[in-house]
């Protein structure tokens, strides 16, 4: 019968050290992230995007960059600088037409001269939602005050959140405007930025690190010139019409085109009954110039996704959508971009992750001799 052996106290005593220690470093490691993450949490989806630009950009910037000769500073400069113009000059567009026509609707309502063309009869053929737009609409246009007095519970409980999604907007912009800084920024040190990506996913990921920072790129990539591009252009194209027809409010209306177009949906949702609206405050040329203008805007991503990328996105839509709802309503219209690239990236890795688990042999079992 085998003697127990005698409890060595010192080595027990090294090993309680030894927790002790390393629960403190790893407490310690754990708080810094915390309140790293505390105080960069107002500017983590500002950097997200400004990372996802300079990404998606990024083709774009070598092309140009070999044009100028290999001057990184020069086309980092240039790029960014038409960036901020694509940005601030829309905006300031639409906002100073729709704070000019909101004036004029206000002006005119106040002298009692604002005038509400009567309903065409076609609308209240329209399913669901035909009777009671006809109903209010004629009364707006008939009995003015009427109709207020009867919206006003509606108008109470919508009004102050619409007036504060509008007045939002300008911080919207200005987030934008940080985000492109920052991306111009990436894109001088794009080779530092490219290996330490590649460094955190080989922490996380291993041998397959290289991998998927290269499925990450591609993905960001392709949603923002494939989606998110394509919905820009959309939303801008839209907004030139509804300017030239001088519709009222028409920096609200190209910010919902640009949701709709995010989340893959048809702009002509929102285009077609504003075209219908057009036909009854302008004559009928520039009415029909304009609802085929609608049209071509709703369907221009059919051929300028294949422009853009040269193939479709292969995330599919709900994603997207799920993706760009989340974003929105996690951190407003800026989590409307970085929501959509955010969820198909974790889609495209985790897939890839599946992918490579199923396919990965499984070790072969020792028979025994």
């Amino acid at each position: 019968m085998e003697s127990e052996k005698p409890i060595d106290n010192n080595q027990n005593e090294n090993k309680y050290q030894f927790a002790i220690r390393a629960s403190l470093r790893i407490g310690f490691i754990a708080l810094l992230i915390l309140l790293s993450f505390l105080i960069l949490k107002p500017f983590i989806m500002i950097v997200a995007w400004g990372i996802i630009i300079a990404v998606g950009i990024y083709p774009f910037f070598r092309k140009f960059t070999k044009v100028l000769g290999g001057r990184k500073k020069l086309a980092t400069t240039l790029i960014t600088l038409l960036l901020l113009a694509v940005v601030i000059v829309p905006s300031l567009l639409f906002t100073t037409g729709t704070v000019d026509s909101m004036q004029t609707l206000a002006a005119d309502f106040k002298k009692g001269s604002l005038i509400i063309p009567l309903p065409p009869d076609k609308v209240a053929d329209w399913p669901v939602v035909g009777g009671p737009i006809y109903e209010i609409w004629e009364l707006s246009a008939t009995n003015l005050e009427a109709a207020l007095i009867k919206m006003k519970p509606q108008i109470q409980e919508y009004g102050p959140k619409i007036v504060g999604s509008i007045a939002s907007l300008g911080f919207t912009v200005l987030q934008l405007i940080l985000a492109i800084i920052i991306a111009g920024a990436l894109l001088l040190n794009a080779k530092a930025g490219a290996r330490a990506t590649n460094n955190i996913f080989k922490l996380l990921a291993g041998d397959d690190g290289e991998a998927f920072t290269n499925i990450a790129q591609g993905t960001i990539s392709s949603v923002v010139q494939g989606v998110l591009g394509v919905a820009i252009i959309q939303a801008i194209a839209a907004g030139i019409g509804l300017l030239l027809v001088g519709m009222p409010g028409a920096g609200i209306w190209v910010l919902l085109v640009l949701m709709l177009a995010i989340m893959q949906l048809p702009p002509a949702i929102i285009l077609i009954p504003i075209s219908i609206y057009v036909f009854t405050i302008t004559e009928t040329t520039p009415a029909v110039i304009f609802l085929v203008w609608s049209i071509i805007v709703s369907i221009s991503d059919t051929f300028l996704k294949p422009m853009l990328l040269g193939r479709g996105v292969d995330v599919p839509m709900l994603v997207i959508l799920l993706g760009a709802i989340g974003g929105m309503m996690l951190s407003g219209i800026i989590g409307l971009f970085v929501g959509a690239v955010v969820l198909a990236i974790t889609y495209k890795v985790f897939g890839a992750v599946i992918k490579r688990s199923e396919n990965k042999p499984e070790p072969a079992k020792s028979s025994a001799g």
